[in-house]
């Protein structure tokens, strides 16, 4: 019998040395041993154990001697041929290697413990059914009515239905666990496991009827089927003012897939928005709906991909992660707020969900559809070129005006003796929403009370010690905090260093909370940031909270500028609308008009007029009077020529590649070290610059310096497979041992 070897990702191979290894096939693994199941293997020198998955089995090795297998953890593959494929197409754009790309796609329960134990095992119920016809087991609980009358109520019970829970047939009759026991024994009663899903909170009302759709959400959804009926890869992009009625288009849309037989995902950007997507997709698909996000615990995680992989689900609704959905026929993947930065990945792999969303579509051939209000600016300028097909939204749904906008120049608010975060004009229009019963958010992209505190007399400004950033004052706790690192510690009565007046500078969601409760003494308010909706399923909470007992007002940072739907909310603030412009980053601009856009639609999606208030120091920026008028095609017409003379996305791609480590100096020459191994490499090509190396704008967190290269240049597999090479040639030179590099598309700082 011929030897089958198998081809291997190995988890203990780090980018350096990735590559599939082979290993022989013991005779006696031969039947388990199948790509996509999972494996133990001796690795390395030492052949330490190390967990692995198998990618194909051939009968072929270049090897001469080969290890073998130890044994196989899975008795079915955990990845299919097309994930197998997508982590080889990952490792090649990402810079990851495989196992990495796996782990992405797999939930945490499905992986091992260090002792061999799953980390989630399945969930299983016993169940009793009747082991004899029910017409036998009527008369025999007639006979025992007398002499064990607990038996023959679980006998007449169990004469009404098929199987039922042990628990509940226990509570139920009110029968004892031994009278249950005396049945099994008679043989009249059998119990037997069934598996359990563990499911998150969903809708269990009566499936609603679909949406009805309006002149232009027809056009649309008209234009959007025939491109999914047309049975080939394609990609569109759907514009739609906030409140414009997205989401009615995607429903039926997915209710035509569905309707073919094939399957359909979901993404949405925040975990916030999970709750409310899914409530609104079960009202109409009902149990055809999973969920995937991180706010669900290992279990329901693992539960809910099993009904996925299994068919039972064939809607997923999730965050970034949902994008690997192991759904079968795949019909359509939708993103919603698609320019969000949500979808991209800081951890290795640093993969783009839209990235990974092309690649399934295209060899599913089947439609991605993305839709925004604000779309990434490559986004836009695809379908302006004709890459992607392209359908606009340009009127609200219900036919209501968009919200009517002021722009409150806050220089004139100091001069005129007002130096408090919110305005007189805002303070005004709460009034008068506090007047007529009307909610109000407030939006500020920065939590904690202070952004910094300093002394007035010798400057002294408190430090983070392990980060180069200052430390945030949070109110609540009466401690400062630093964002990056965690690091906290007590403020001091006094400057520490001279014994002056400690100055508190800068705004964040608690100390608008405080000003607004100064001014308004007896209003609810409820602030929305990370330090409120740390526990899983806290969103939801304050979500309903200030939903059902009408709060007052809403503080709130990103979080609450999108996907949100609250009929009674008629005004919203913008805070700091500058605050995002000066980052020194060519997204700067993208990133203030899609956060003042979302926010400000967040206002009048009821039968009520929505009004906002914008307030910034300078009142004649361009991108604020844009986003203030909601007028995108302004904005996208200054901001891509803007692209266009700084030869930045969508003109050109930039792949950055950071070193960090504890010595600066040596990060500093890795960086020197790689940058001058791509210049040489890329030679006299113009059509690549090479630029670094350079500090990151947080240069040190957690006492490890971080300095980046960029590279712009065209994407292509040569530019990439240089970059890999350079990243190898660094990480093996002995020179540059304690120093990290890694590479990545388009950073998202």
């Amino acid at each position: 019998m011929a030897c089958r070897i198998a081809r291997i990702a190995v988890s203990s191979a780090i980018y350096s040395i990735d590559k599939p290894y082979d290993y022989l096939v013991p005779e006696a693994l031969a039947d388990k041993a199948v790509p996509g199941v999972r494996v133990l293997v001796p690795f390395a020198n030492g052949n330490r154990k190390s967990e692995g998955i198998i990618l194909s089995v051939t009968d072929k090795s270049e090897y001469a001697k080969l290890k073998c297998i130890l044994t196989v953890l899975d008795d079915a593959p955990v990845l299919t041929a097309e994930q197998i494929q997508l982590a080889y197409f990952m490792r090649d754009r990402f810079f990851c290697t495989v196992f990495d790309a796996v782990k992405a796609m797999l939930p945490a329960g499905l992986w091992f413990t260090d002792d061999g134990k799953r980390r989630v095992n399945d969930k299983t119920c016993e169940m009793a059914r009747l082991a004899v016809p029910p017409e036998d087991a009527s008369v025999i609980a007639d006979n025992k009515r007398r002499k064990s009358p607990q038996q023959s109520s679980l006998l007449d019970l169990l004469c009404s239905f098929e199987a039922l829970p042990v628990r509940e047939l226990l509570s139920f009759t009110g029968a004892s666990r031994q009278s249950l026991t005396a049945l099994v024994k008679s043989e009249l009663v059998e119990l037997y496991s069934r598996e359990v899903f563990r499911r998150p909170a969903r809708y269990d009302g009566e499936v609603q009827p679909l949406p009805v759709l309006n002149a232009e959400q027809s056009t649309a959804y008209d234009g959007l089927k025939k491109l999914s009926d047309s049975g080939k890869a394609s990609a569109a992009l759907l514009f739609g003012v906030t409140g414009s009625g997205k989401t009615s288009v995607y429903i039926h849309l997915i209710r035509d897939v569905l309707d073919r037989g094939r399957s359909a995902i979901l993404l949405v950007p925040e975990i916030a928005l999970t709750p409310q997507m899914l409530n609104t997709f079960s009202s109409h698909f009902g149990d055809d709906v999973a969920v995937l996000h991180s706010s669900l615990s290992a279990g329901e995680r693992y539960d809910e991909w099993k009904r996925i992989r299994s068919g039972r689900a064939r809607l997923v609704i999730g965050t970034r992660s949902a994008v690997f959905a192991p759904v079968s026929g795949l019909g359509v993947i939708i993103i919603d707020e698609e320019q969000e930065e949500t979808y991209k990945s800081e951890n290795s792999p640093r993969y783009n969900a839209r990235d990974i969303a092309k690649y399934r579509c295209a060899r599913a051939n089947c439609l991605l559809l993305m839709g925004s209000a604000t779309p990434d600016i490559v986004s836009r300028y695809s379908a302006f070129t004709g890459r992607y097909n392209y359908f606009e939204l340009n009127a609200r749904y219900n036919d209501m005006a968009l919200p009517s906008v002021r722009i409150v120049d806050m220089k004139k608010e100091l001069r005129s003796g007002n130096a408090g975060d919110i305005s007189s004009v805002l303070r005004d229009e709460i009034e008068d929403n506090l007047s007529r019963g009307e909610q109000s958010i407030l939006f500020i992209n920065r939590r904690g009370a202070n952004r910094l505190v300093s002394c007035g007399e010798c400057g002294f400004v408190y430090k983070c010690p392990n980060c180069s950033v200052s430390l945030t004052y949070h109110s609540t706790k009466k401690r400062l905090l630093c964002h990056y690192c965690g690091f906290s510690r007590r403020i001091d009565e006094f400057c520490p260093e001279c014994g002056g007046i400690l100055r508190h500078i800068g705004t964040g969601t608690q100390k608008v909370e405080e000003e607004l409760r100064e001014l308004f003494p007896d209003i609810s308010v409820l602030r929305m940031d990370t330090d409120t909706v740390l526990p899983a399923g806290s969103h939801e909470k304050l979500f309903e909270k200030f939903r059902n007992e009408n709060i007052n007002v809403m503080v709130g940072t990103q979080m609450v500028t999108k996907g949100l739907n609250f009929e009674n909310v008629t005004l919203v603030g913008v805070i700091s609308a500058d605050q995002s412009l000066y980052s020194g980053d060519y997204r700067a601009a993208e990133r203030t008009f899609s956060l003042i856009t979302q926010v400000v639609g967040r206002s009048g999606r009821g039968e009520k007029p929505g009004r906002a208030v914008i307030q910034t120091f300078t009142p004649a920026n361009e991108t604020i009077n844009q986003a203030a008028a909601q007028d995108y095609d302004a904005f996208f017409r200054s901001e891509i020529e803007m692209r266009r003379i700084q030869n930045t996305p969508p003109f050109c791609r930039h792949i950055a590649v950071t070193a960090s480590g504890m010595d600066e100096v040596l990060v500093f020459k890795a960086c020197m070290f790689i940058r001058d191994l791509v210049r040489s490499a890329v030679g006299g090509d113009r059509s690549v610059t090479v630029l670094g190396p350079a500090p990151l704008p947080v240069v040190k967190v957690n006492n490890r310096f971080r300095y980046r290269d960029y590279i712009c240049c065209d994407d292509s597999a040569a530019i990439r497979g240089i970059v890999s090479g350079a990243l190898i040639a660094c990480s093996t030179d002995k020179r540059f041992k304690g120093v990290t590099v890694y590479a990545d598309n388009d950073p998202l700082e």
